[in-house]
C-alpha cells in the first residue's frame, strides 16, 4: 500500500512539472538601422539588376510629346489647365471603349485634385512624366447615376472650393461661393435621367469622401489605368496645349 501511494505521488509530481506553462509577451525590442552611403553595396547584386534598371530607365525616359509651358494643379482656384487636361485624357481615351461596349457615351468626368501628384514641366514629356503625375494604379470606371446624384456631385464641388478636375459639367458661383447655376453638356440637370460619369475606381469606392457614385444604375470598369491612358494620349499628340476655361468659375 505504501509503495502504491509513493508511486502515485511520484507520477503526479512528474506530470505536473512537465505541464506547459502559458507564455506571455512582455515587450518587443528593436533598433533602427539607417540606410546611408556608408552601407556598402553588393557588387554581385548590382551587376545582376543593372541591365533591368537600364531597360526600365530607357522606357521611362522615352519621349512621347512636348509641353510649351509648365502646368501645375495649383495654377488657379477652381479649375486648372492641368486638371482639365487630365479629364480630357480620361474622356478622349475612355469614351471610345465605353461606346464600343455599351453603345452609349460618357456624359462627364470627375477626378480629384489630390490625385494629381506632380506638375508637367516645360519641355519633353516622357513615360516617366506620366508615372510622376499619376503614380497610382487607378483604373477608369463609368458609373450610371441619376440626376439627383449628379446634383450631389455639384454640391460636393461647390462646398470643396477646390480645383477638383471635371469635364462635361459647368458650375457658376457668385463671389461668396454660392451656386448660381449648374448644367451638364449645356443642359439643365434632369434628376430622373441616368448620366454616365467616368471616374477612377478609387473615387468610385468613396475615396476623397466622394460617396455619390453609389448606389447606381450601372457600373463598367474599363480595365484601363489612367496612367496608361495618359501615355497613349501623349503618344498621339505632338504638343499639349491645356487651358483653363469657364467650367468652374466665380462671377
Amino acid at each position: 500500500m505504501r509503495f502504491t501511494l509513493l508511486f502515485f505521488l511520484l507520477n503526479f509530481l512528474f506530470f505536473s512539472s512537465c505541464k506547459e506553462e502559458k507564455l506571455h509577451l512582455i515587450k518587443i525590442e528593436g533598433k533602427q538601422i539607417k540606410i546611408t552611403d556608408s552601407l556598402s553595396s553588393n557588387q554581385h547584386i548590382e551587376d545582376f539588376i543593372k541591365p533591368f534598371r537600364e531597360h526600365i530607365n530607357k522606357d521611362l525616359d522615352s519621349v512621347l510629346a512636348y509641353s510649351p509651358n509648365t502646368f501645375t494643379k495649383d495654377d488657379d482656384e477652381l479649375n486648372t489647365a492641368l486638371g482639365n487636361l487630365m479629364t480630357n485624357i480620361v474622356f478622349s481615351q475612355g469614351n471610345p471603349i465605353f461606346n464600343k461596349r455599351t453603345g452609349k457615351n460618357i456624359d462627364a468626368v470627375v477626378l480629384n485634385h489630390g490625385g494629381i501628384r506632380a506638375p508637367i514641366s516645360e519641355g519633353v514629356i516622357t513615360t516617366r512624366t506620366a508615372y510622376q503625375v499619376m503614380p497610382f494604379e487607378n483604373k477608369i470606371v463609368v458609373a450610371g447615376i441619376k440626376g439627383n446624384k449628379v446634383n450631389e456631385i455639384v454640391d460636393y464641388l461647390v462646398k470643396s472650393k477646390r480645383a477638383h478636375p471635371f469635364l462635361g459639367l459647368k458650375i457658376l458661383l457668385d463671389q461668396e461661393y454660392n451656386l448660381i447655376e449648374a448644367s451638364i453638356n449645356g443642359k439643365n440637370i434632369d434628376e430622373n435621367k441616368t448620366y454616365h460619369i467616368a471616374t477612377s475606381d478609387y473615387l468610385y469606392n468613396s475615396g476623397d469622401n466622394m460617396s455619390f457614385f453609389k448606389p447606381n444604375e450601372s457600373m463598367l470598369n474599363l480595365d484601363y489605368k489612367i496612367r496608361n491612358a495618359m501615355i497613349d494620349y501623349f503618344k498621339k499628340v505632338d504638343t499639349i496645349n491645356p487651358v483653363r476655361d469657364d467650367r468652374f468659375i466665380r462671377q
